[in-house]
């Protein structure tokens, strides 16, 4: 039976291999969306919202990172934690992976919010919405923190 269990762990690389898929398959998207523009921008067709576009296409690229990093953090837990990566990328904890992850995700929310500055049309309130991500940030924030004076 242990060596049953021991042996589950292996079921995470399909998490790992779906993750993988995503990043890349959103790093992809990306890339394409990013021609997309440029070559609308060389041929004249530039919009308005180009600010907004290319804000909108980071926010992409961030989500990838964010789909890498667990597929790579995954991988790391449960797989094999000698694969060569970048010292910042060293994942040997849970707590690890997540801080990580809730570092992302503050810039992904702060160019959400950067996105919705480049967009705003001054009717709407962005007070809320920038209230709204604020505090989430700010609870990240304090989550990073303590987890950092735990340790």
């Amino acid at each position: 039976m242990n060596k049953l269990i021991g042996m589950s762990r292996y079921l995470v690389i399909l998490a790992v291999i779906s993750a993988f898929a995503a990043a890349v398959a959103l790093l992809v998207f990306g890339i394409y969306e990013t021609g997309l523009v440029v070559y609308k921008l060389v041929i004249g067709e530039a919009s308005k919202s180009l600010a907004a576009k290319f804000i909108e296409l980071a926010d992409l690229y961030l989500l990838s990172v964010v789909m890498y990093i667990i597929a790579i953090g995954l991988y790391e837990l449960f797989i094999d934690d000698k694969i060569s990566t970048p010292a910042w990328l060293e994942i040997h904890h849970l707590d690890d992976l997540k801080g990580k992850l809730v570092s992302v995700i503050i810039v992904v929310l702060a160019v959400a919010f950067l996105k919705q500055v480049a967009d705003w049309n001054k009717e709407t309130n962005l007070l809320f919405f920038g209230g709204g991500i604020g505090s989430v940030i700010a609870a990240l924030t304090y989550f990073l923190g303590t987890k950092s004076k735990h340790e």
